[in-house]
């Protein structure tokens, strides 16, 4: 039995650092990016994952329309990682103001939720590669079916495509990776649009989200900002806390 133990002992002593690695890594990474936001060059860096960020958004809208009752009509997706999902509700959301305010809400907390998927999808190889497949395929999906700006029909069938070649031809190590590089850059995504979770317009599009769940559930839109930030800050520890939970 000693022998035994000690034809395994190298095994565990080696594979530990590696998960500490790709941890410290994938911290730094979410650090970097929100550094990056702040300067110039920032967003043309991390312009792919901003445009991911966004599909992400106006998705978790369309898509809670449709578990509703509503219907999703269209995406638009533009050059500036601006989106806007359209949605109808002629005859009401399920669940009346509740109803419209988590549409509102599922924009901004598409991104953390998508990228809470992704990061826990890493525990298991075989996961990881069907959810990169599935993700690459429902991009593409998308396209056929909700999106209809001309920068989008270009930008998500082509992010489509390499997420989902990386599931076909990437290494192990690199799907494994990728995946828990794309979760946390969604999670943090959130840091981005901050200011946008804490005002009350959004443009020629009337009023934000925040504001669209204060209307209908009466705390003030800021709450609704400052809650969804936690949010995704618990989501994103919580999640990357349960894939490097020792199996």
């Amino acid at each position: 039995m000693r022998e035994h133990r000690k034809d395994f002992e190298p095994i565990f002593t080696k594979e530990a650092p590696l998960d500490r690695m790709g941890f410290t890594w994938l911290i730094v990474a979410a650090i970097a990016t929100i550094v990056l936001w702040q300067l110039p060059a920032g967003d043309y860096i991390l312009y792919p994952f901003s445009i991911l960020a966004t599909w992400f958004h106006e998705m978790g809208h369309g898509l809670m329309a449709l578990l509703l009752g509503g219907n999703f009509q269209q995406l638009q997706i533009f050059p500036d990682g601006s989106g806007v999902a359209t949605y109808s509700y002629s005859g009401g959301f399920l669940l009346g103001p509740l109803g419209r305010a988590l549409v509102a809400a599922a924009g901004p907390m598409g991104p953390p939720i998508a990228g809470a998927a992704l990061i826990l999808a890493s525990r298991n190889f075989n996961t990881t590669t069907w959810i990169l497949k599935i993700l690459g395929g429902f991009l593409m999906l998308s396209a056929l079916i909700w999106v209809r700006s001309p920068f989008g029909l270009v930008a998500i069938p082509l992010l489509g495509f390499v997420i989902l070649g990386v599931s076909l031809k990437a290494p192990r190590w690199v799907q494994e990776f990728g995946i828990q590089f794309l979760g946390v850059q969604a999670c943090v995504s959130t840091y981005h649009q901050l200011n946008y979770l804490f005002s009350y317009g959004a443009g020629y599009l009337g009023l934000s989200d925040t504001a669209q769940i204060q209307q209908e559930l009466f705390l003030p839109y800021w709450f609704w900002g400052a809650l969804m930030a936690i949010a995704s800050l618990v989501i994103l520890v919580q999640s990357l806390r349960i894939a490097y939970r020792p199996t």
